[in-house]
């Protein structure tokens, strides 16, 4: 509604919409009902969680969602290629945010977009890092034996406006964010966290930006 759909107004054509953390593919798939061409990448290929769980989708959108196994950092994908390049519930498994940032704006074309949607962003940094403290404390009881499996990776875990801002200085790319509007007890949490003398909660906005 906010950026796909408006992009495809604008074109004569099918939009090129690339999919980075794209787990089991289900956006990808969406995006080719639609009848654009989808690229799902992640760097998981199993049949849980990976692209090997996308296989049910291939059967019903004719050819127009493929996928690829990488890293955000590294993408095997030419400059240009992409109208739209999404971080869907995916960004802060970024292992280097100014690196992936670069990484998805060398793949858009000049007038394409950016959009980061599902990921935490906290207002301060120091609630983000206390959020990180308490995943880490409460991992056993989470996970239970492959606790030190899942937290073996540095991931960046979540982000706030400056931390996105600091990482897209060099690459020209100005974020607009669009807030979610969630029911009244949710958007309530911060007030009944600072009540209680707890940290404040993370959003889950949409954040987008446009290639110069």
């Amino acid at each position: 509604k906010r950026t796909l759909r408006p992009l495809s107004q604008q074109s004569l054509c099918p939009l090129r919409v690339l999919d980075l953390g794209a787990g089991n593919g289900w956006l990808s798939w969406r995006v080719a009902l639609d009848g654009h061409e989808a690229l799902a990448l992640d760097v998981r290929d199993d049949h849980v969680h990976g692209l090997g769980a996308a296989e049910a989708y291939l059967e019903s959108v004719n050819g127009r969602f493929s996928r690829v196994v990488a890293s955000f950092e590294s993408l095997p994908i030419a400059a240009g290629g992409f109208d739209l390049v999404v971080f869907n519930a995916s960004l802060h498994y970024a292992l280097d945010l100014p690196a992936t940032l670069r990484e998805a704006r060398r793949v858009t074309h000049a007038g394409g977009r950016i959009v980061i949607l599902d990921s935490a962003f906290y207002a301060r940094e120091a609630d983000g890092e206390q959020m990180v403290t308490e995943k880490r404390r409460q991992a056993v009881a989470r996970f239970g034996a492959r606790a030190d499996v899942l937290m073996s990776l540095p991931f960046i875990e979540y982000l706030t406006s400056a931390r996105l801002e600091a990482a897209s200085g060099q690459l020209g790319l100005e974020w607009i964010r669009h807030r979610v509007r969630y029911p009244l007890w949710y958007e309530l949490r911060p007030l009944v966290a600072r009540i209680r003398g707890r940290r404040a909660p993370s959003r889950f906005d949409l954040w987008e930006a446009m290639v110069s």
